[in-house]
């Protein structure tokens, strides 16, 4: 069962959640789907979020909306993909606005796992998806599962920064005790709307800020490249 998965500090958490029969569908249903169809992320990825972040180190949460649908590209965090795969168009969005904000050099590696490990919840509403089939795996019970740990973190933690890009993030914001954390705001990362209020909105600054305030540690956003790069995707 997928929850076997999830680390002992998130089961604990959730762990309403994981046995009510909403959950325990929507694990039939991924199960299902897996036997029949190549789904993405891997398996044994599917809470790689989860894994990657433990609960104690939450401090900002970065909401995405689906894994990436082609082979290779989704590892179970929002907006990244595995080292040696080709950036893709939103992510080197939030690159060149990483750039504006810091100053740091574009990086050619997508994966986020520095951020995670420094406290940087990636999570994606959706967690898994058909190949090459978007949104394939909404309204399946993943988002009733992604809004609870989203409300538990906003009610069992203090000053939070929950990072909402786009129409789809911001109507998670009736989850969020907005006394008690703070929310940053602009519109998506992606190609089609990024020039019309993402860039120049200094998220990651702004974050850091929140946090230097609250007296929590900011996040060292730059992301170093691995020694080699290989493109699986073309």
């Amino acid at each position: 069962m997928m929850k076997k998965s999830l680390p002992s500090c998130w089961k604990q958490l959730l762990n309403t959640e994981l046995e009510n029969d909403n959950f325990k569908d929507l694990c039939s249903f991924v199960e299902d789907e897996r036997n029949k169809n190549r789904v993405f992320p891997p398996k044994n990825m599917c809470f790689e979020a989860f894994k990657s972040t433990p609960l104690d180190k939450v401090k900002v949460i970065i909401l995405g909306q689906d894994p990436y649908h082609n082979h290779g590209q989704a590892n179970g965090l929002s907006f990244s993909v595995a080292n040696g795969v080709k950036v893709p168009p939103s992510l080197k969005n939030i690159y060149k606005e990483l750039q504006s904000d810091f100053g740091h050099k574009i990086p050619s590696t997508g994966d986020l796992k520095s951020w995670a490990s420094q406290g940087v919840l990636l999570l994606n509403a959706t967690l898994s998806v058909k190949a090459h089939s978007p949104g394939s795996h909404q309204k399946k019970g993943w988002e009733q599962f992604t809004d609870n740990v989203i409300n538990h973190l906003s009610n069992s933690k203090e000053n939070l920064v929950f990072i909402l890009w786009g129409n789809f993030a911001q109507k998670k914001i009736h989850l969020i005790d907005e006394t008690k954390h703070c929310i940053i705001k602009s519109v998506h990362p992606s190609p089609f709307s990024a020039s019309n209020g993402f860039f120049g909105s200094k998220p990651f600054t702004k974050t850091n800020e929140y946090l230097a305030s609250v007296n929590k540690e900011g996040v060292n956003w730059k992301i170093e490249d691995h020694c080699q790069q290989l493109s699986l995707l073309e």
